[in-house]
């Protein structure tokens, strides 16, 4: 057995971090690139989508941009955070694929901290499974995705990696080179167009509620009609 493979035995990938198997990748270790890539799928395909709104684009600009960080590795300083790095090599390489003119840019989980009241708190998992509860969050989700697809780019892209991710402002700012200040603007007001687009979707379902029309109306009226019976003076039709 080589002295790499049992080192990487004696400590698996997963519990190594971030610095080493970046040196270890600089070294040529494809299964400590494979191990970041594992590490960090979640946050990078999230900020690919938060750009190009579409998940076949984004998991194209991901895997080009696992490449490209393939290839510049060994720039990589540890000092930085390697999450931070790559998040910027997958942002730049998303928004190259946003600009191209033959691309069109079309349609994450817990989100904000917030009062009980706020809708978007029903997104958070709990520990009650029952399957009305996840048949909801499951439809808030999808609420959710949509009203974030709609926000405007620069607010989309910031709120995934700060809101979703929770990304600390300054990773944020550094992954895409824009004052921290910018970040808290755009992330804020980000919530905001989140807060007034989910409550008109609840205010919309809220008149939708228990709807009984169309074909169930008319199935209910066919089954009471011929137990109607004639009452007294009238005759029956």
């Amino acid at each position: 057995m080589s002295h790499a493979l049992a080192q990487t035995i004696d400590h698996p990938l997963g519990e190594i971090s971030d610095a080493e198997l970046a040196q270890r990748a600089v070294e040529g270790d494809e299964g400590a690139f494979v191990a970041i890539m594992r590490r960090h799928n979640r946050l990078l395909f999230r900020t690919a989508r938060a750009v190009l709104r579409n998940d076949a684009d984004a998991e194209d600009a991901l895997q080009q941009a696992y490449l490209r960080a393939w290839r510049a590795i060994g720039s990589f300083r540890a000092e930085a955070r390697l999450s931070t790095w790559l998040v910027r090599i997958v942002a730049n390489e998303a928004l190259a694929r946003a600009r191209r003119p033959a691309l069109k840019v079309i349609p994450l989980d817990t989100v904000m901290s917030s009062t009980e009241t706020d809708p978007l708190n029903w997104l958070q998992d709990d520990a009650d499974k029952q399957p009305d509860r996840i048949t909801m969050r499951t439809e808030l989700r999808r609420l959710m995705e949509a009203r974030i697809d709609q926000l405007p780019d620069d607010f989309r892209w910031v709120f995934v990696l700060r809101g979703v991710q929770e990304l600390s402002v300054e990773e944020v700012a550094s992954a895409l080179a824009i004052p921290e200040a910018t970040v808290r603007s755009r992330f804020f007001r980000a919530r905001d167009l989140l807060r007034k687009g989910l409550s008109q979707d609840f205010d919309m379902a809220l008149g939708d509620a228990f709807a009984f029309d169309g074909e169930r109306c008319a199935r209910l009226v066919a089954a009471v009609i011929p137990r109607l019976t004639p009452r007294p003076g009238r005759a029956v039709a």
